[in-house]
Order: structure tokens, then C-alpha cells, then sequence
């Protein structure tokens, strides 16, 4: 990565244009949530963030609040934009092929829309997603005991005249 002369304030700067009307400044905060909008549409990608990215990211929810920055961090200089992002990939889906999506989603994004040079953009995928996981979190249902044999229907029937 290029080394670049950062701004004074890293976290207020992130592309100044010079021109003579003046100057148009692009907040780091603003490259993230470009940067992770573009990641989260790709076909996929479950989630952004690590372990505990998501659960505060699900509390945010749960609020009514969503970050779309939650596992993407960005470094900017005056020109040019490095990214890293943290990913879940649902399966089956293959992990190169959803980590070379984003990256490209992300290079067209921000050059697109920020305007900015992206130096490099490194995708991390630190889970993957299976949907039998959603069932285990829901609690196991019990089923009625089913009789095995039409003999034992009979029986089991007639107990329960016997119980009622």
C-alpha cells in the first residue's frame, strides 16, 4: 500500500478536492457505509462483522438501528482508499468466489461513487452461515408418541376410553 499524507483529523478527512470554488471533504464514516452497502448486496454474504460485531449489531437492531459500517474498516489518505472487510458467507455458496465479489462491488463502489483511487480491498470471511444453525436457536418441539403396530392403536385407543 501507498503511503499516503494523512490529514490532520484521520477521522473528519477523507477526500479533499481542490478546486477553485473550494474544497468538498468526504468523512471516513461515509467511505465505510458506501464500502459496506455495496459488500452486504452481494449474493452471499450473510452478515458483515465478526462473533461480536453481530451481536451488538443485532442489540442495534433490535433498537430499530442498523450500522452499515459494522465489519468494514477503512483507511484514507488524500487520494486513495484501503479497505478491510469482515464477512459470514451463507453456504453453499463458494468463498472465493463471494470474497472476489465484494472486493470488486467495493472497488466500484467507492471509486464510483467517493471518487477515490482504492489501493486494496482485503475481505476476511471469519464464519459461514448454514441455515440448520436458525433451527437449533428455536426451541425443540415434542412430538405425541405415535403407535408402532395397529395393534398397539387399539390399545392405545382403548386406554384412553378407559382414561377419559
Amino acid at each position: 500500500m501507498t503511503t499516503q499524507p494523512q490529514p490532520k483529523n484521520p477521522q473528519s478527512a477523507a477526500k479533499v478536492l481542490d478546486a477553485n470554488r473550494g474544497t468538498t471533504t468526504v468523512a471516513d464514516g461515509v467511505v465505510a457505509k458506501i464500502a459496506g452497502i455495496a459488500a452486504a448486496d452481494i449474493p452471499g454474504v450473510y452478515a458483515l462483522g465478526g462473533g461480536a460485531a453481530r451481536a451488538l449489531g443485532t442489540l442495534r437492531e433490535a433498537v430499530g438501528q442498523k450500522d452499515l459500517t459494522q465489519g468494514i474498516n477503512v483507511e484514507v489518505g488524500q487520494t486513495q482508499v484501503a479497505v478491510d472487510v469482515t464477512i459470514v458467507v451463507e453456504y453453499p455458496h463458494p468463498l472465493q468466489k463471494v470474497a472476489d465479489d465484494v472486493r470488486e462491488a467495493i472497488y466500484a463502489a467507492v471509486e464510483d461513487v467517493v471518487g477515490m483511487d482504492v489501493t486494496e480491498v482485503n475481505v476476511t470471511i471469519t464464519d459461514i452461515h448454514i441455515e440448520s444453525d436458525d433451527a437449533d436457536d428455536k426451541p425443540a418441539q415434542v412430538k405425541p408418541a405415535q403407535p408402532k403396530r395397529a395393534d398397539d392403536a387399539g390399545q392405545l385407543a382403548a386406554r384412553e376410553s378407559r382414561v377419559s
